[in-house]
């Protein structure tokens, strides 16, 4: 979740690379995104004539989460990370990922069908890096960055809000809002994105998918993924422990699990023409 979606996301650099402190548990407790939104991305991007495949530039990689659903449609993926971490993790998986920003990454002429972003645009200058999408993308291209976006239910938010208030007091930010209103705080990241790709040309008019799903939780589901958020890569191990044992103290009183709201929403739009209209780095 964006720590303070209505502000510079993306200047905040020290959350943006502390996904990394422990990649193989954001790999395995990370949610993975609903295949009708992937399968879409792919039927709406072009295809190179001659190459077997679509070619999918991922940007901001992480372990490739979103990368492998991409290429178990067959297709071609490659990718950025700005965290050797979490880079490292995705290159385990065969992945071929380099180390950058996606702003400072050079493309060295190569050329894509879709560029994605999955959890991460938030992390790239709105403008920027819609126009190194333009630059790397074929014409009729896709430009699709997505999110899952998760509310838990209040009883649930208001018992864990409770622990992080005690534990974490000089948050800089509500944690129940947090949890149960995250949809809310993404609309300022969402109107950035659009903006960002009609500032920087190129594109046809970005438009907003959603796909709502749920997903069932068990209290140690919930707890493994807890320390990949936002609000708690930062955080000393001895006071993330205390909010995993509060966190689990209230999810048992609960019956041990929970369902989970997801919507899944994505901001694209289609690469115009080969015109120099874009505003490329």
């Amino acid at each position: 979740m964006p720590t303070n979606p209505h502000g510079e996301v993306h200047r905040q650099r020290e959350v943006a690379e502390s996904f990394g402190a422990d990649a193989e548990r954001y790999d395995r407790a990370r949610p993975r995104y609903p295949e009708t939104l992937v399968e879409r991305i792919v039927a709406g991007s072009p295809g190179s004539p001659g190459s077997p495949g679509k070619g999918v530039f991922d940007v901001g990689t992480g372990t490739g989460i979103a990368a492998r659903q991409f290429q178990a449609l067959g297709c071609r993926v490659s990718g950025v990370e700005p965290d050797p971490r979490l880079a490292g993790q995705a290159r385990r998986f065969g992945l071929a990922v380099d180390v950058a920003t996606f702003e400072d990454w050079d493309p060295a002429g190569r050329r894509y069908d879709a560029v994605v972003a999955a959890q991460a645009w938030h992390w790239v200058d709105p403008v920027a890096g819609a126009a190194k999408a333009a630059r790397i993308l074929r014409p009729g291209g896709r430009l699709a960055a997505f999110w899952n976006v998760f509310r838990l239910p209040a009883a649930v938010a208001d018992a864990i809000a409770e622990v992080c208030r005690r534990v974490v007091p000089d948050a800089p930010f509500d944690f129940r809002a947090a949890l149960t209103g995250a949809a809310d705080g993404y609309q300022a990241v969402f109107a950035k994105t659009s903006d960002g790709i009609r500032e920087a040309g190129g594109f046809g008019e970005p438009e907003q998918w959603r796909f709502d799903w749920e997903w069932t939780y068990t209290r140690d589901a919930w707890l493994d993924q807890m320390p990949t958020l936002g609000a708690f890569t930062r955080l000393p191990p001895g006071r993330m422990a205390e909010v995993l044992d509060g966190a689990g103290t209230a999810i048992d009183a609960m019956g041990g699990g929970f369902t989970m709201d997801y919507a899944t929403v994505a901001i694209s739009a289609v690469r115009t023409s080969t015109s120099t209209g874009a505003r490329c780095p």
